[in-house]
């Protein structure tokens, strides 16, 4: 039979660290600070195995199955505290809180002072001589449960707390500003006053009887693992909702019983920088919430932190000392014993520590400790001092690092002090990271004239690339994380919002409109990438700081991993920027983009408009030169790497003009009648360009187009095997789905090298490969491979024909699938491992059946994501490729990868 309580307490416990998956993280560490002597309230811990059970069975069949145990739990607790549970005279209070193997921290629910009653008060208030106290308890324990138990929580914003209005009130009837001013009798008024508000509402008493007061708290606790706010952080961190919550109910202890009692969180290293000091705030007489509620001015805990907070704050030290005194200062006794326990729990758990802790008229009592969250920037430097002083060793401190948490280092951010006092007016998809400030422009080709500029667009095509490149960022009304746009801005390392539902665009005017105001073209707003808010005016940014402690992370890292780590790169300047981040190579250089630049695009634009062969040939002879130069920079930017170069991709149509102004001035520069530009662009439209007429279906109908990008590419590599740079192109076949599709484009390139060669008088190395991103190029990639010299898994279009989603539109429906649970993941976003990925292991694995050592990568946008980059590992690929600036990140995921993979191994021999 299985076990659903584990009880803790009097340095005793039945649980233990490892246990985390069962008894949540906080019912884990309580066990744990048992064991190594930590001060700590007894208690016990409903398993979450109990929060599966109540989600299947319902609340009555789950409370009746576990009701003796947790009666006898109860019961340990009563041993431990001298107390009795419903008893007038002697009552034991609990607190019921949430706790999931995941620190969640103010997404589910809490009740404290749980066992009160109109007898019960009185007796508390007998046995500890203290009447204030007691019925402080009292008001607060029937605030949290009406709030919490009975549903009179406000649900938004604009909803008004009936126990905090009456609060209000009685403090303006007393002409007070702080609940701590209120007289016992006013606090006796409170718990009349809320019990009448909850009769009102509800229609019902408030229960007296504990163990009714119970089986409501554990019913909500496990509830709230299921309400919006948990929903929406499990979906943001990508936590499984079949985890479930545990539930602690813990002896209580007092913090508001006089003013040598306390309250107070603490961390045991700076959570925002990383520096090894210890900090944290604390109220005198308060209990529970009051020290985050932001009702009270906390106090710091430590009395250099008292002083950088009077600074801040611009009170003089004298005004610090006498008013907000540190407890360092305050109560030096329970400093230096909070101080001990803080490093304690530091070493044992090797890591930063965030803890709560409640001192009880002179008696300190810890109440949870965690990993505690942290920064970026912090997290790095927090593992390599932990690594520096003995506390893990080098493979921990790179897997303690998250990868996701490198973006805050590599792109700037808003100061919070700024963005604390601006407007904000919308809110996007986050759909690059960084943040920026600029001047509203709605047409790329007008971004050149502001200094500083934000690119709003309903959404971007390749043809505003010269704007977005200028821009400071990019913000969207359509489109999703994969969007041209979001794609674009992270491999510019642009801040960027996409699918911003609630801006309104009005191109004619020039303007937008969003949460009840107007900006037009020229006015300031500032956009976070990292959050998708917008706001009005300017906000100021600071600059991120990537210093040696970054470079050691990187180095670590790369020690540890097999797979290497290209980039997505369509410039000389973005390949320099992602080597400079420690790529080892381009993983996909699109040359579409190539072709948007000035005079290129109306070589373009005639090549399109040419009426035979001949016409076609003579506009790719005036494109080769561009296109010889650029290559030339892209390989001598990643000298002695790889260069995958894609073909030409997109359909046609998206190169040619679709404004009659811009149809008529390319109609006087090629000597073309307009009627003959309209019927051509007519012709190139299609019903569905995604799957029409692209990729290798553009070289297979145009031999010419792919034979001058092959030349381009050949040509450059001659030139630079002169100039003594090792360049290693590697040709890229885009959107084959048969294998004679690849032999007909293979045979072009092979045949066009071959003339360059006797051309040149000099050979050259150079690969030819295809990108695998249709279902039938997958299943059948044993016969590609015959082919082929290598793979690309183009994952942005295997995953839109996989599911049949147009990642354009997906926003329309996307959030609505997330929310109600029909997907877990963004496919877009993080790789779809059951279907998409199946493909993709398939792919591999035929391919390398025909061709052992088949070079096998991937270079859509999963390849920067975490959990995508680990099932590559997996997989067997020889690199993935991303954005510049996600390399890092893709760098410490990778080496992620190899350490899990290996421990694996190891435990299953």
């Amino acid at each position: 039979m299985k076990k659903f309580f584990y009880t803790f307490g009097n340095g005793e416990a039945e649980g233990k660290a490892s246990m985390r998956d069962l008894l949540g993280g906080k019912g884990a560490n309580l066990a744990e600070m048992n064991r190594i002597g930590v001060p700590v309230p007894p208690g016990v811990t409903i398993t979450t195995d109990v929060c599966t059970l109540f989600t299947e069975r319902g609340s009555e069949e789950t409370m009746q199955m576990i009701w003796s145990d947790l009666e006898k739990s109860i019961h340990h607790i009563e041993q431990l505290t001298h107390t009795i549970f419903g008893d007038k005279e002697n009552p034991c209070l609990v607190s019921v809180r949430s706790g999931a193997r995941v620190s969640m921290p103010g997404m589910m629910d809490t009740i404290l002072n749980l066992g009160l009653n109109d007898q019960a008060v009185e007796g508390l208030a007998k046995k500890t001589g203290n009447e204030r106290f007691a019925w402080d308890s009292y008001r607060r324990f029937i605030q949290m449960y009406g709030d919490v138990v009975m549903g009179l929580k406000p649900e938004s914003k604009e909803d008004i707390d009936p126990f905090e209005e009456i609060i209000e009130a009685k403090k303006e009837e007393k002409q007070v500003s702080c609940d701590n001013d209120l007289t016992t009798d006013d606090l006796k008024a409170l718990v009349t006053a809320f019990k009448e508000a909850i009769y009102q509402r509800l229609g019902e008493h408030f229960p007296t009887d504990p163990w009714q007061q119970l089986k409501g708290a554990i019913e909500a606790v496990f509830k709230s693992w299921m309400n919006d706010r948990a929903i929406l952080y499990r979906r943001l961190h990508q936590f499984p909702a079949e985890w479930g919550t545990a539930v602690n109910i813990q002896a209580m202890v007092f913090g508001n019983m006089g003013d040598n009692s306390a309250t107070g969180v603490a961390f045991t290293r700076d959570a925002a920088t990383g520096e090894n000091l210890f900090n944290g705030e604390y109220l005198v007489n308060a209990q529970g919430e009051d020290v985050v509620a932001g009702t009270r001015t906390p106090q710091q805990i430590t009395k250099i932190g008292s002083q950088r907070w009077a600074e801040l704050q611009e009170v003089d030290e004298a005004t610090r000392a006498s008013q907000y005194p540190s407890l360092e200062e305050a109560m030096p006794k329970i400093y230096n014993e909070l101080d001990a326990v803080q490093q304690r729990l530091e070493d044992h758990y090797c890591d930063m520590q965030d803890l709560e802790f409640t001192i009880q008229e002179g008696k300190l009592w810890i109440l949870q400790t965690r990993n505690g969250k942290r920064t970026g920037p912090a997290m790095v430097k927090i593992a390599l001092d932990l690594m520096d002083e003995g506390k893990i060793t080098e493979k921990e401190a790179v897997m303690s690092v998250d990868p996701a948490k490198l973006d805050e280092l590599l792109h700037p951010v808003f100061k919070q002090e700024a963005v604390a006092k601006a407007e904000q007016i919308g809110k996007g998809l986050p759909a690059s990271p960084g943040a920026a400030t600029g001047q509203v422009v709605f047409f790329a080709d007008e971004v050149a004239k502001y200094e500083k500029a934000i690119l709003v667009r309903i959404e971007t095509s390749p043809e505003d690339l010269e704007g977005m490149h200028l821009a400071q960022g990019i913000l969207t009304a359509r489109g999703g994380m994969t969007s041209h746009a979001a794609v674009v801005a992270r491999g510019m390392g642009k801040c960027c919002i996409s699918g911003a539902g609630d801006i309104h665009i009005n191109y004619k005017n020039r303007s937008f409109k969003a949460e009840g105001c107007e900006m037009k073209e020229g006015e300031w707003i500032s956009i976070d990438g990292s959050t998708g808010l917008v706001y009005k005016g300017m906000v100021a940014t600071k600059a991120p700081t990537v210093d040696g402690n970054f470079a050691r992370l990187m180095a670590m890292s790369d020690k540890y991993s097999e797979m290497k780590v290209r980039t997505n790169a369509d410039s000389p300047r973005d390949a320099q920027i992602a080597r400079d981040f420690g790529a080892q190579g381009i993983g996909l250089c699109r040359t579409e983009h190539m072709f948007f630049d000035g005079e290129r695009i109306k070589v373009m634009r005639e090549m399109i408009l040419a009426k035979d062969v001949e016409g076609r040939c003579k506009a790719l002879n005036k494109l080769l030169p561009f296109q010889r130069e650029d290559f030339e920079g892209i390989l001598k930017a990643m000298e002695g790497y790889g260069v995958t170069i894609r073909l030409l991709d997109p359909p046609l149509h998206e190169f040619v003009p679709h404004q009659e102004a811009q149809q008529r001035e390319l109609s006087e520069e090629l000597g073309i009648t307009m009627e003959e530009i309209q019927n051509t662009i007519h012709n190139l439209e299609e019903f569905n360009p995604m799957l029409g007429h692209r990729g290798c279906r553009l070289g297979n109908t145009y031999p010419e187009i792919t034979e001058m990008q092959a030349r381009a590419i050949i040509e450059a590599t001659i030139q630079l095997k002169k100039e003594g740079v090792d360049a290693r192109p590697e040709i890229m076949v885009p959107l084959i789905g048969t294998v004679k599709e690849l032999e007909m484009q293979v045979d072009i390139i092979h045949a066009t090298a071959k003339k360059v060669f006797e051309e040149s008088g000099m050979e050259v190395d150079y690969q030819v490969g295809t990108m695998i991103e249709i279902p039938r190029a997958a299943l059948t990639a044993d016969k590609v491979a015959e082919v082929a010299d290598f793979f690309s898994f183009g994952t942005n279009d295997l995953t839109q024909m996989t599911f049949g989603y147009s990642r354009d539109d997906v926003s329309k429906f996307l959030p609505i699938y997330l929310e109600k649970g029909l997907l877990k993941n963004d496919p877009f976003e993080v790789l779809d491992q059951e279907g998409v990925g199946q493909l993709v292991r398939m792919g591999t694995e035929k391919g390398r059946s025909t061709k052992p050592n088949l070079k096998v990568g991937i270079c859509g946008e999963h390849g920067g994501e975490p959990s995508s980059v680990m099932f590559c590992n997996t997989v067997g690929m020889d690199y993935v490729s991303c954005s510049p600036y996600r390399v890092p990140i893709a760098r410490l995921a990778a080496a992620h990868a190899m350490i899990t993979q290996k421990k694996r191994v190891n435990e299953t021999k």
